[in-house]
């Protein structure tokens, strides 16, 4: 199925966050203000599809979608994950957050109503998984197919030269504003019936919101006590921003994968596919940038000891 298989101050991650979802939102229209907390209001929902033509899914990926699959997916994060962490690399970062993640994803689909078409999404999460996977492999094999914002995530992560915060950024920007526009326009964006698959999309946002407290805990029990350092007691506010950033980055790649599908040619398409993977790598640039160690030998030696003793953490 897989082939072979600093920030300087704390208070800038918040920072950060929240104008890099600023940025991504100015590229949609404005959603209705509500009186909910932040982090539940569904603001994607209310912004409508584009209207695409039909596109049968190219992926040979668990194409019937049994939810047998995502327990495949979830043995091959899990194998990798450990060889990560039990070395303390700093790809186990993103390793963990992309494992929680699906671990929750899957608890979601135990009730069969939780999506429209659950065998589509679990087709979707197959594909998503493998363009990670073949990433990464790739990276490590210096093959140089690596798509350029996973390079950046990657060299990062290889180099030591960012915080952790940085690590699960930089991951999430590679596989949610590159990859995941190419996913979505592969396996098709409308039913056969024309119908938009957007509210599954978006239902997505609804176990993010569940995995994105408990994930950030986690990775600072075991990686780096620094991921949470500017998180505030009594409140969720960067669990939030890190939410509403995700999901501003999720409707950013969906709006993308309407300009590959609607695409009138082979040289139109190109130039969407140049624009995205170009956006990617320059977000992915500053974000490193902004989450750089000062001196990356002495920022990453108490995180790399405290991982030592800690990786095992639960």
């Amino acid at each position: 199925m897989y082939g072979l298989q600093l920030i300087r101050s704390p208070h800038r991650v918040l920072a950060v966050i929240l104008c890099l979802g600023a940025l991504a939102l100015m590229a949609t229209p404005a959603a209705a203000q509500s009186s909910q907390d932040p982090a539940s209001v569904p603001w994607t929902e209310l912004l409508p599809p584009t209207p695409a033509g039909y596109e049968d899914s190219t992926s040979p990926l668990c194409p019937a979608g049994q939810t047998r699959c995502v327990d495949v997916v979830i043995r091959e994060m899990t194998r990798r994950f450990n060889a990560l962490a039990s070395r303390c690399d700093h790809d186990a970062v993103f390793g963990l957050t992309y494992l929680r993640t699906t671990e929750e994803y899957r608890r979601s689909v135990s009730d069969p109503a939780f999506f429209r078409d659950t065998p589509h999404v679990n087709h979707q999460d197959v594909v998503f998984a493998d363009v990670y996977f073949r990433a990464y492999d790739a990276w490590h094999r210096g093959s140089g197919t690596t798509p350029p914002a996973w390079q950046v995530a990657f060299a990062a992560a290889d180099s030591r030269s960012v915080s952790a915060s940085g690590n699960l950024i930089l991951g999430i920007n590679a596989h949610v504003n590159r990859d995941l526009p190419f996913v979505l326009a592969q396996i098709g964006i409308t039913t056969e019936d024309g119908v938009s698959r957007k509210p599954d999309h978006d239902r997505v946002n609804d176990f993010l919101i569940l995995v994105t407290e408990p994930l950030v805990a986690e990775l600072s029990r075991r990686f780096d006590p620094s991921v949470d350092d500017s998180y505030l007691d009594g409140t969720t506010l960067d669990e939030t921003s890190l939410f509403q950033l995700m999901a501003a980055w999720r409707e950013e790649a969906w709006r993308n994968a309407e300009r590959l599908v609607n695409a009138t040619s082979p040289g139109d398409r190109a130039r969407v596919a140049g624009e995205i993977e170009f956006a990617a790598e320059t977000k992915g640039r500053l974000l490193a940038l902004q989450y750089a160690y000062v001196s990356p030998l002495s920022g990453t030696s108490g995180r790399d000891a405290y991982c030592a003793a800690k990786r095992n953490t639960r």
